[in-house]
């Protein structure tokens, strides 16, 4: 099992599915995590299970697409902990629409979220990972969509393709500051999580049974387009992400671990 004892983990989005199976799972390796989401009940009842089940976790409020409370969720990690070792960008959301359809305002949702918080955690983040000299390992969350194109979802598409470029070029000027920070992007596949409940309907998935009217039949879906035929749980995401926040991914940057049942090799 890979130990994180010692190891200071930030997680974005923490409140439910990926980013609450991730943060679960750095604690149960040793890691004591920062858990923020703008959903505070939810986010502090996964912070209260963690804690009970052993774990140490605080949770804090955070809108990631605001600079002035990235500035002070890092200021008080530095406050209490004085450095940070693992930052999960993991804070996302997803809404499909025709191109020709879609507003500018759920355009810019989308980019204002899932690339602009992604560009302010890697500005904030970083300075006080580098206190250290350490070294130190950012993972951000992007997609299967940041590889492959998706009709109807061209606004999700556009901003996890951004945030695997984005995650190269920081893991090259880490790599140029020669400070010890790893950088790479994850990409889940099909994963049971509640950001399909805000996916409408599209071109491209009305061919595949729904179970309301916004709720896509996963596993319809992945019976159709994955070859393991399944639908994956953000738990298999969280052991990917695991590995990079670990010293058995030392020699990792600039990359992407694509965690998809085999959904991109077709």
């Amino acid at each position: 099992m890979a130990d994180l004892s010692g190891k200071i983990a930030l997680v974005t989005g923490a409140a439910s599915g990926i980013g609450k199976s991730c943060s679960e799972r750095l604690a149960k390796a040793g890691a004591t995590v920062v858990l923020t989401d703008v959903q505070d009940s939810v986010g502090k009842a996964v912070c209260a299970a963690i804690n009970q089940s052993g774990g140490k976790a605080i949770y804090l409020h955070q809108d990631v697409t605001s600079e002035d409370e990235w500035i002070g969720v890092i200021a008080e990690v530095r406050a209490q902990f004085g450095r940070l070792d693992v930052f999960v960008n993991n804070a996302g959301i997803g809404i499909g629409g025709l191109v020709t359809e879609m507003t500018l305002e759920t355009w810019r949702k989308q980019q204002a979220i899932n690339v602009e918080g992604v560009f302010l955690g890697v500005k904030h983040s970083l300075p006080l990972m580098r206190t250290s000299g350490e070294g130190g390992s950012i993972i951000n969350m992007s997609s299967v969509a940041g590889l492959k194109g998706s009709a109807g979802m061209s606004a999700y598409c556009a901003t996890k393709g951004a945030v695997r470029l984005f995650s190269k070029s920081i893991a090259l000027e880490c790599a140029a500051a020669g400070d010890k920070i790893r950088v790479n992007s994850v990409h889940p596949g099909i994963i049971d999580t509640p950001i399909w409940d805000s996916i409408s309907d599209t071109v491209e998935l009305t061919s595949v049974n729904q179970q309301g009217a916004n709720r896509i039949d996963l596993d319809a879906m992945t019976a159709i387009t994955t070859p393991l035929a399944r639908t994956g749980v953000p738990a298999e995401i969280a052991e990917g992400v695991l590995f990079l926040a670990s010293d058995a991914s030392s020699y990792i940057t600039g990359s992407e671990l694509v965690i998809d049942g085999g959904l991109t090799t077709r």
